[in-house]
């Protein structure tokens, strides 16, 4: 699939900014099934580029003077694979490092109830008591906005019984854990028939290695995206920007500042088809 993939986020204050330092993780993250053609940030002022400690493109945008307002810009357009999900078997960190626990994904006694209702399923297959976590997520927590936020714990959001794809994400990768299954928080893009939609978040998982008496289309050996807000496997629509234990690892643009007053954030992504797929 081509897409091309817009996305603008603006910060206004309503009394002067005098210092702020953006981590900004808005370059897709180099996979398997993903290729770039091209990708490009606009900003206010020169950034540094590294790796964070996930592998993730972090940019760090410093400004100082005052200022009302932040403009964060990011463009290109990727190809993805329009081939079913598969796991994928590689990956450059261990897979135990996604079996702790994280400041937004810690167990509580009803989430540890809820996830050993799946221990069963999970030891005779995982991926298919994956499915049923996913299911079951969906049907407990709708999708329904401005019950939680930005630092709402798993723990919490499932208990509110109501929260977006960041919640979804953050309580399905707290069970994987609990069924011993390595798990971690993606956010990305999602392509979708919507004109503006904010930017998506999904979890993967990494199913254990495939048994001698399983056969060859067993999903097996490798990491898998699960999209819970949207009931569905991760596949080509699905744009990976950055991995981590929770949001605060992985989350697109997460920053400190001084000065700046009441801060009011809005954030718009554009994912739409290009003119014709590229091989």
């Amino acid at each position: 699939m081509h897409l091309h993939i817009s996305h603008e986020t603006v910060y206004d204050y309503d009394a002067p900014l005098s210092r702020s330092t953006q981590y900004l993780r808005l370059t897709p993250r180099r996979s398997r099934g993903l290729r770039i053609l091209h990708w490009g940030l606009a900003l206010p002022a020169p950034a540094s580029s590294c790796a964070d400690a996930f592998g993730n493109t972090m940019h760090v945008l410093s400004l100082d003077g005052p200022r009302r307002d932040i403009v964060l810009r990011a463009m290109g357009e990727v190809i993805t694979d329009d081939g079913p999900p598969r796991p994928d078997p590689e990956d450059e960190l261990p897979a135990p490092l996604f079996l702790r626990d994280s400041v937004l994904t810690r167990a509580d006694e009803a989430l540890r109830g809820f996830a050993a209702g799946f221990a069963d399923a999970a030891k005779a297959d995982a991926h298919g008591a994956l499915l049923m976590l996913m299911s079951a997520i969906g049907e407990r927590m709708p999708y329904l906005r401005g019950y939680t936020d930005a630092a709402t714990p798993a723990a919490e959001a499932f208990q509110t019984g109501r929260g977006v794809c960041q919640d979804h994400a953050q309580v399905f990768v707290c069970c994987a854990r609990l069924l011993g299954l390595p798990a971690r928080y993606v956010s990305g893009y999602l392509a979708t028939d919507a004109e503006h939609v904010a930017s998506h978040a999904w979890a993967e998982v990494r199913l254990p290695d495939a048994k001698p008496e399983d056969d060859a289309s067993s999903m097996a050996g490798g990491w898998l995206g699960y999209d819970i807000s949207n009931q569905c496997l991760a596949d080509g629509r699905h744009v990976k920007l950055a991995i981590g234990a929770d949001y605060l690892d992985a989350c697109p643009v997460r920053g400190v500042r001084t000065g700046g007053g009441l801060e009011t954030m809005r954030a718009e992504v554009l994912v739409k088809p290009g003119t014709g797929d590229q091989q």
